[in-house]
């Protein structure tokens, strides 16, 4: 490990990811378009709204769209994928939050089988909706919640975790490791008994335009946007950008490199070699066409990416 810092210290890594001219594609399909026009009509019967965003990414990639046409509704925002980041700057992360007028936050890990968390989000909503106005709602003694986020951050995981802890009953909403599982706001799904509580499951929805690239590297990275939109290539060399910046190391190990590198081809090669990913091509050579094996740099970058996004790379804060 002094090996990788001295090499931080003298300048090997990266200090900026070049873009050049490239840009997010904006991944806006009707179902999404379709979906935020279902959330404003359901309003009417909303005691709370549930936003759930990546933890790994606290600030980038939240909808604006959303507190624009949702925000007549008391607020909780949920940061799941806890198990995947590095928290030891919360404080940081809530006082910016807390500033930006997002006072309820609670830390999750949805996939967690008993994730003490999500015991506290039914008391917490119950104390926001009990310190709000609900309007038309007043008399009813049962409880509606709805669910937004971008796509894959773990929404219906949410749900069913909910489920699991306070009805001890299993998942109503699907699950997936891409975006774009859940397409229309579904009917309500019950959440709890004491009180009664239902929720609201709808898609998610990605800002019609992305503030900037780097946001929409960094949503691409956590999977919230499918990756043939972007490129594996892009999304893996950004990876190793991220890496090398936060000084997690891990990969040199996993992949068996003498030494941290910010040459993604030289990564990609390495990781192609040790899980043999490789792929037989035509070469033109004097004595004619010949068919060789190179290292799959698509396949390595996949490989890659995914590994991120399981945890195996270590804890990240993106942010």
């Amino acid at each position: 490990m002094k090996l990788y810092q001295t090499l931080r210290n003298v300048g090997k890594f990266r200090t900026f990811f070049d873009f050049g001219e490239r840009e997010v594609a904006h991944w806006f399909p009707g179902h999404m378009a379709k979906g935020l026009k279902q959330m404003r009509a359901c309003l009417k019967s909303v005691d709370c709204i549930i936003e759930i965003h990546d933890a790994r990414i606290p600030f980038s990639g939240r909808n604006p769209v959303f507190h624009e046409t949702l925000d007549v509704r008391p607020h909780l925002l949920v940061l799941n994928k806890m198990d995947l980041t590095d928290l030891s700057n919360k404080q940081r992360i809530l006082k910016t939050l807390e500033r930006n007028g997002q006072r309820n936050v609670l830390f999750t890990d949805c996939l967690k089988q008993r994730d003490d968390s999500i015991k506290k989000l039914v008391p917490m909503v119950v104390d926001i909706i009990q310190n709000n106005p609900r309007f038309n709602r007043d008399e009813n003694i049962n409880y509606c919640l709805m669910v937004i986020g971008v796509p894959n951050v773990g929404k219906s995981s949410l749900i069913n975790s909910l489920r699991r802890t306070n009805l001890k009953k299993g998942r109503a909403s699907r699950v997936g490791g891409e975006p774009g599982i859940t397409k229309a706001v579904l009917t309500k799904i019950q959440v709890c008994e004491r009180p009664i509580i239902h929720l609201l499951d709808t898609p998610g929805v990605l800002p019609p335009k992305i503030q900037s690239v780097e946001t929409g590297m960094k949503l691409a990275l956590c999977g919230t946007i499918l990756d043939h939109l972007v490129g594996e290539d892009i999304i893996a060399d950004y990876l190793l950008y991220s890496l090398n910046r936060l000084g997690k190391f891990s990969y040199v190990e996993k992949y068996d490199l003498q030494e941290p590198s910010d040459d993604i081809q030289h990564v990609l090669k390495s990781i192609a070699v040790k899980l043999r990913k490789t792929q037989r091509v035509k070469a033109i050579t004097g004595v004619g066409n010949v068919t060789v094996t190179v290292p799959n740099y698509t396949a390595a970058a996949y490989h890659f990416i995914r590994a991120f996004r399981k945890g195996e790379l270590g804890q990240v804060m993106l942010d």
